[in-house]
C-alpha cells in the first residue's frame, strides 16, 4: 500500500485486482450509479451471515476513506489476524466465515472528479491546508449521499447506499471520514461499550490526538474520550448548527434492522489542541471573536463572488457556484448564530469550556471562509473575463493569509497518510468486534 491517497480509479483498480487474487472470496459488483452515470461499485469480502458495511468517500474532499477500504480488505484476505482472547483463533471481526465484509469504494464518485487532485495536494509532507482547500470541492448538503435525505432531497447515490443497507441488514455501518484539521473521533448511533479502549490506544500509538468536542456533536453523550453517542430523537441537542430530522439520513438506516453506525475521522493535519482539557481562559471572548471570524470571511469571499457573478458559470450548470451562493446565502451566519446558546452559557460561572471545545468551533470558523475561497479561486482561474485575474489576485491574497494564520495559530501538523488508513482500520475493526459482542 503506498504512502499517499488512492484516487477513485486506483481504488477500483486495486479491488479488481484483490478479487483476481482471491476468487471466490471477493467479489466486486455495481451497487447503483451516480447522477452524473458513474459507477458505484462495492467490493464484498467473506461469506458470513453477520454483515459489516464500510462506507468510503462519502464527501469528496475526505480522501482517506478508498484507501482505508483497500487496506481493509486486503487485511481480511491475508492470514487472518489471531487473538489470544479467542485461544489463538481468529478475532470474530476478522472471521470470513462469520462475517461478510462489504465495502462501498466510493459513495459520491461525481464530487470526487470535482475534487481531481486532492491527493496528490495533502499526501505528502510540505503539504499546507492551502494546497487542501485549492484543490478540495465539498456539495451543498442537499447533494451530500448521507446528508440528502434530511434535506428532503432524493440522489440516486442515497437511494443506492439504502438498498443495500435493506438487503444486508448489516449489524455494523463505518462511514469513513477524514477532518480537515484537529483530532480523531467517531460518532455513534448507538454507544459500543468495548470501543473506547482500541480505539484510544490506537489513536496513543500512531500520534493522532483525541478530538475532545467537536462541531457536530458538541452536545452529543460522551461515553468515553473521542467517541460520540447520537441522543434520542426527542433530544433538543442534536447538532450544533443541523437538522431534527437526522434520524432520514442513511447513518441511521441500519437501526430498522438492529444494526449501529459509526461515523470514523481522521485528521488530514492534527493539533494538539484538539486533546487540552484544561479550562479555556475566556470562553464567551472567545465565540464572540471566533463568531466574527467567520462572519467577515464569509463577507468578504461573497463581495469578490459578487463582482464575479455576470461571468461565472451558472448555478444550475456548475456544482462550484451552487456552493457559493449557498453559503453565500446565510451559512456563515447560521454557523457563527448557532453558537450564541453556547457563548451565553460560557459567560456564566463556572465558564464551562474546555480548550480543546473552543479548538473545535475555531477550526470550524477558519475552514468555512477557506472552502469558498478555494472554490471561487478555481473558478476565477477559469474564466474569460479581463476582470477575472484582478479579482483572483485580490482573492489569493485573502486565501494565502488565512490558510497561513489556520496553520499557525492552531499548530497544525501533518500526520502521514499510512498513520490515519491505520488507525481507521484499526477503529473499523475494533467497532465490528464490538458489534458482533453486543446483544441483538
Amino acid at each position: 500500500m503506498p504512502d499517499r491517497y488512492l484516487t477513485v480509479a486506483e481504488v477500483a483498480d486495486s479491488a479488481r485486482r484483490l478479487v483476481s487474487r482471491f476468487p471466490g472470496t471477493g467479489r466486486l459488483r455495481r451497487i447503483g450509479a451516480s447522477r452524473a452515470g458513474r459507477p458505484i461499485l462495492m467490493l464484498s469480502v467473506g461469506h458470513g451471515p453477520h454483515h459489516v458495511l464500510v462506507v468510503a468517500r462519502p464527501h469528496p474532499d475526505e480522501p482517506v476513506g478508498g484507501t482505508t477500504a483497500i487496506a481493509l480488505a486486503e487485511r481480511l484476505l491475508s492470514a487472518p489476524a489471531t487473538s489470544p482472547a479467542h485461544g489463538g483463533r481468529p478475532a470474530a471481526a476478522t472471521d470470513l466465515s462469520l462475517v461478510t465484509w462489504d465495502l462501498v469504494l466510493c459513495l459520491d464518485p461525481d464530487g470526487a472528479a470535482l475534487s481531481q487532485g486532492i491527493e496528490e495536494a495533502t499526501a505528502r509532507p510540505g503539504r499546507t491546508p492551502a494546497d487542501y482547500y485549492r484543490a478540495a470541492y465539498r456539495p451543498v448538503a442537499a447533494e451530500q449521499p448521507e446528508w440528502a435525505p434530511i434535506e428532503s432531497r432524493h440522489l440516486p447515490e442515497s437511494q443506492a447506499l439504502f438498498d443495500v443497507i435493506d438487503e444486508l441488514r448489516p449489524l455494523l455501518q463505518c462511514s469513513l471520514h477524514s477532518v480537515d484539521a484537529g483530532g480523531t473521533w467517531v460518532q455513534l448511533t448507538r454507544a459500543l461499550p468495548r470501543l473506547a479502549t482500541p480505539f484510544e490506544e490506537s489513536a496513543a500509538s500512531l500520534g493522532i490526538p483525541l478530538q475532545h468536542g467537536t462541531f457536530d456533536a458538541l452536545y452529543w453523550e460522551n461515553p468515553g474520550p473521542g467517541l460520540y453517542v447520537l441522543p434520542p430523537p426527542e433530544s433538543a441537542a442534536r447538532l450544533a448548527a443541523g437538522s431534527e430530522n437526522i434520524a432520514v439520513s442513511t447513518w441511521c438506516a441500519p437501526g430498522r434492522y438492529g444494526g449501529v453506525t459509526a461515523i470514523v475521522e481522521v485528521p488530514l493535519w492534527a493539533t494538539d489542541l484538539a486533546d487540552d482539557l484544561s479550562p479555556h481562559p475566556d470562553p464567551a471572548a472567545a465565540l464572540h471573536d471566533l463568531a466574527g471570524l467567520v462572519r467577515d470571511g464569509g463577507r468578504q469571499v461573497t463581495a469578490v463572488l459578487d463582482k464575479a457573478r455576470p461571468f461565472l458559470p451558472a448555478a444550475r450548470d456548475d456544482a462550484r457556484r451552487r456552493v457559493l451562493e449557498w453559503m453565500a446565502d446565510g451559512l456563515y451566519d447560521l454557523v457563527a448564530g448557532s453558537w450564541e446558546p453556547l457563548a451565553r452559557q460560557a459567560a456564566g460561572d463556572p465558564p464551562g469550556l474546555t480548550t480543546a471545545q473552543v479548538c473545535a468551533l475555531d477550526i470550524v470558523a477558519r475552514r468555512q471562509p477557506l472552502r469558498a475561497a478555494g472554490l471561487l479561486l478555481r473558478l476565477l482561474g477559469a474564466a474569460a473575463d479581463p476582470a477575472a485575474p484582478g479579482l483572483r489576485r485580490d482573492l489569493d491574497d485573502l486565501f494565502t493569509a488565512w490558510s497561513t494564520e489556520f496553520a499557525r495559530t492552531l499548530r497544525l501538523r501533518w500526520v502521514p497518510v499510512r498513520r490515519q488508513v491505520a488507525h481507521q482500520t484499526r477503529t473499523v475493526l475494533a467497532a465490528a468486534e464490538s458489534a458482533l459482542a453486543a446483544p441483538r
